[in-house]
């Protein structure tokens, strides 16, 4: 399978296909990290990761930096895979996010659940 880089961040392909991106915090105030921690989102995305986890089978759940990696606890292993790394920031990508594979281990997980991969 050959792939080309897109020319534009448009992610509604993804959503398409059933992606779901998903932050902890849904908003920031610019240039300042976690301006918006602590302020309701958490209870919010939490509790979406909750319902998903528990309503549906075989999502697959990538958690990025050590933050989304908490986040596993809400998430029901039997039922799902949970694929987790540092996060792809420039300050931390080498310390194990590059060469994880997610997105083809995110293929072969659909595939042997008898999923579309993509």
């Amino acid at each position: 399978m050959s792939f080309s880089k897109p020319e534009h961040g448009n992610l509604v392909s993804w959503a398409n296909q059933g992606v779901l991106l998903l932050n902890s915090v849904l908003t920031v105030e610019k240039n300042s990290p976690a301006s918006h921690a602590n302020q309701g989102w958490e209870n919010f995305t939490d509790k979406v990761i909750q319902i998903l986890s528990s309503h549906k089978n075989n999502l697959v759940f990538i958690l990025w930096g050590a933050y989304a990696n908490k986040k596993s606890e809400l998430i029901d292993s039997n039922k799902h895979l949970i694929l987790s790394a540092p996060h792809p920031s420039p300050f931390s990508a080498y310390k194990g996010f590059f060469g994880s594979k997610h997105f083809s281990k995110t293929n072969s997980y659909l595939k042997s659940t008898n999923q579309e991969a993509y």
